[in-house]
């Protein structure tokens, strides 16, 4: 198969999931969603990255989403729609993708499937954001609805340091995003899944930030999957539309479990080192099934 890689230079997903895909016969590249050039000419259509004709690729695969304008990112989502109706298997799918970045949505999508989600408002104005801080008692988080790895997140417990940062963040036309703060032991549990089964779970602590993730200086190390989080994780790839998703379930000081979010384009390095699990090869073998 010919394989494409939408992925920044140098990264070691992209390198990893050619070391998987060549290992297999296959001849994949690495493209850029930022040259990513749609033509339609005579009633075709044909979508390219610099020198690479996507439209000729039997798969392709989502490993980043760049920053842009909504123009720039609706424009990529099109094209990826595009290669897909045409027959191009697109891991994940565009819909899933848009789905997963975006905060509001993928909780909207959780609790309509039933799964534990925590209590948040979204809205746009100082005063709601106010009103719900208080909703939301008085600890909460502020999240960027647009985001990953926990960039962007504050905790946020002073009133006068909520109006400040609802000001500048409505300055800022940005929306608000207010969770209800979940009181924890300090650690989450990621979960790999890849066409509705689980492949492995690790385990993400982090003593000095309430943000567990690896990229945050959390640390790992593997973790069994229940069969609750199992099935929770299933569910939330299902409601997500992502055929491969990295699942986050957080628990509370009791042991009730949230969802606390869905990654359509997860990381594995930090999987790979404490599970020996070889993510890129499942994820090239996902892709032969398919064709």
């Amino acid at each position: 198969m010919k394989i494409a890689v939408l992925g920044n230079a140098g990264s070691w997903y992209v390198d990893d999931l050619a070391r998987a895909g060549t290992s297999r016969g296959h001849r994949v590249e690495r493209c850029d969603f930022c040259l990513l050039t749609a033509a339609n000419f005579a009633g075709e259509s044909a979508v390219t990255s610099g020198e690479s004709d996507l439209s000729a690729m039997d798969a392709v695969i989502v490993r980043t989403m760049p920053p842009g304008s909504l123009e720039q990112v609706v424009y990529r989502m099109d094209a990826l729609a595009t290669l897909e109706s045409a027959g191009t298997t697109v891991l994940n799918s565009p819909k899933a993708v848009e789905c997963a970045v975006d905060k509001y949505l993928t909780g909207c999508r959780l609790q309509q499937a039933g799964l534990p989600f925590p209590d948040t408002v979204v809205c746009e104005d100082v005063e709601s954001g106010m009103a719900a801080f208080e909703r939301l008692g008085g600890d909460v988080v502020v999240k960027p609805i647009f985001g990953a790895e926990g960039r962007g997140i504050v905790r946020v417990s002073d009133p006068d340091l909520a109006h400040r940062t609802f000001k500048t963040l409505s300055r800022l036309q940005a929306v608000l995003y207010v969770q209800r703060f979940i009181h924890h032991p300090g650690h989450d549990v990621r979960v790999l899944v890849l066409d509705e089964k689980v492949i492995g779970g690790m385990r993400r602590s982090n003593r000095s930030d309430f943000r567990t993730n690896v990229a945050l200086s959390g640390t790992a190390e593997v973790h069994l999957v229940s069969d609750e989080e199992r099935d929770m994780a299933i569910r939330a790839s299902i409601a997500t539309g992502a055929r491969f998703a990295g699942v986050d379930i957080l628990y509370d000081e009791t042991g009730q479990p949230f969802v606390i979010e869905v990654n359509a384009v997860p990381g594995w390095r930090a999987f790979r080192r404490v599970t020996d699990i070889d993510v890129a090869v499942q994820v090239i073998a996902a892709i032969e099934e398919n064709e």
